[in-house]
């Protein structure tokens, strides 16, 4: 009886256990020609259930990131070399990084009244000093809804796979014909700095907003912090992955999960840079708008695009400002005003602290990725000004940003979304 115990802890044990990435390593590795350029290509869109693309392959010398698995390192060198790709380890030990980061996650907090500040203001439970779980958001949503009803409401839009919450979030001093931007975050789970920069953007606008009541007053926010919430709370789970990148609903037919949500989006779907094989990381879910949660940032992106005139999608990491198209090196007509846009945001952003960002289009700064939310924004709903933020940092860290840096990166980040909010004032 005693042994039947034990052995029904282990396993319980092994399945409250996180995925483990022990001995896997991320390679940086630079196509010196068309040819190696093609490999790269062709082990992303075939072998993605390997190959874990952290960048995927863009140009000639323009450097990739890919984790390998302690058992395919030696056939990934013998390919490199082949076909003579350049290449060397950037990360030796992910396992070590992600046990290192696992100090950057907030602790639950409980208590049974809200914190006040020496102000007498109430203070909240998410701080930005570390990466906050699914139902720390949604507390604080709740906290900061009820704190300043009469700027800010939260509204579950709908329920994704899993049953979690769809939250939209309005800042608004009402009245109407006013402008408006959308912002989402959290499209690709792993992407932690993406949710933390986007909750302390409604905490900027409506905590701060006696310092700049400008951008409240002349414009309404509708703002998604977490679009993937079942991915997201995965990653955090005391049995997922902390480097999970897709929505969680099984593929029949498959034994893998999920979808690429950023590849699911009905505007020149499929037509490059996304995967039909349900394992892949890209994979586009085989039908556009496949999965509910794609289907609700659709429909609440159309419920208030008449007057939305900027879309702003968050992700990480690399450090671009992205413009559309994603699914063409063509450009888009108005590509002169999108880009003059994006200079102008990335320029204040530089100067807070230095920070380099890359801007361009899609396919022409990275590589082609069709069925993007940004150019359905753009192409499906009609918003004139849609753009992908790619956060910190260029790859030392890749996914595993040190919460030290959430701060300095939402502060630089704030400087070029006021340069975007002062442009629509002005529209």
């Amino acid at each position: 009886m005693k042994l039947f115990l034990v052995l029904a802890l282990v396993a319980t044990s092994a399945l409250a256990s996180q995925r483990r990435y022990d001995g896997y390593q991320v390679f940086e590795v630079n196509p010196k020609n068309k040819v190696s350029l093609e490999v790269l290509t062709k082990l992303r869109n075939e072998r993605s259930d390997v190959y874990d693309f952290w960048t995927d392959p863009r140009n000639i010398n323009l450097p990739v990131d890919i984790m390998v698995p302690p058992a395919f390192a030696s056939t990934f060198i013998n390919l490199m070399r082949t076909f003579e790709v350049d290449y060397k380890v950037k990360i030796a030990d992910v396992e070590a990084m992600i046990e290192a980061g696992r100090k950057d996650i907030a602790k639950p907090i409980i208590r049974k009244e809200p914190r006040l500040s020496r102000a007498g203001t109430p203070r909240y439970s998410l701080n930005w000093e570390s990466y906050s779980d699914l139902p720390a958001i949604e507390e604080f949503l709740a906290e900061l809804s009820a704190a300043y009803p009469n700027l800010m409401t939260t509204t579950v839009v709908g329920q994704s796979y899993e049953g979690n919450n769809m939250n939209l979030v309005k800042i608004s001093t009402g009245g109407t014909g006013k402008k408006a931007i959308f912002v989402d975050g959290g499209i690709h789970a792993r992407e932690w700095i993406s949710p933390a920069y986007v909750t302390w953007l409604i905490h900027e606008l409506v905590e701060n907003y006696a310092a700049h009541p400008q951008y409240v007053d002349n414009i309404d926010w509708y703002i998604m912090p977490v679009i993937n919430p079942d991915g997201y709370r995965y990653t955090f789970a005391a049995n997922g992955d902390r480097l999970w990148r897709k929505t969680r609903k099984p593929n029949p037919g498959s034994p893998c999960i999920g979808t690429d949500m950023n590849r699911n989006f009905g505007f020149h779907w499929d037509e490059g840079g996304s995967s039909d094989l349900p394992c892949g990381d890209t994979y586009n879910g085989g039908v556009a708008f496949s999965e509910i949660e794609s289907q609700i940032v659709r429909d609440t992106i159309l419920s208030v695009a008449p007057q939305t005139m900027v879309y702003l999608t968050v992700h990480s990491y690399g450090q671009y400002w992205l413009t559309p198209w994603g699914y063409t090196s063509d450009y888009p007509a108005d590509y002169d005003q999108l880009y003059d846009l994006a200079v102008r945001a990335v320029d204040k952003l530089t100067a807070l602290y230095g920070t380099q960002y890359t801007i361009g289009t899609s396919t022409n700064v990275l590589y082609v990725a069709s069925g993007g939310s940004d150019d359905w924004a753009k192409g499906g709903a009609g918003i004139p000004y849609s753009y992908t933020v790619e956060l910190r940092d260029t790859g030392r860290y890749g996914f595993e940003l040190p919460a030290t840096e959430i701060l300095p990166n939402n502060a630089e980040m704030w400087e070029a979304f006021k340069v975007v909010a002062e442009d629509v004032m002005a529209m």
